[in-house]
């Protein structure tokens, strides 16, 4: 009876039970908002290359001036 108290006592494993719980509700919610995350994600990448494109437009290289 006592070791079964003291295994109901014992804290240790209390920290990975914790981080494999916050690790599972992560991945389902990866999961559940995969097509929203993708777009966001996609617009992003988009708005980025529509910048670079204008910043690279609007420099003058000129050489040997």
């Amino acid at each position: 009876m006592k070791e079964w108290k003291r295994f109901w006592m014992e804290e240790e494993g209390i920290g990975v039970v914790e981080i494999i719980l916050i690790l599972v509700v992560l991945v389902a919610i990866i999961l559940i908002f995969r097509e929203q995350i993708t777009a966001m994600i996609s617009a992003a990448f988009s708005q980025l290359d529509s910048g670079t494109t204008t910043i690279t437009d609007e420099l003058d290289v000129s050489v040997g001036e």
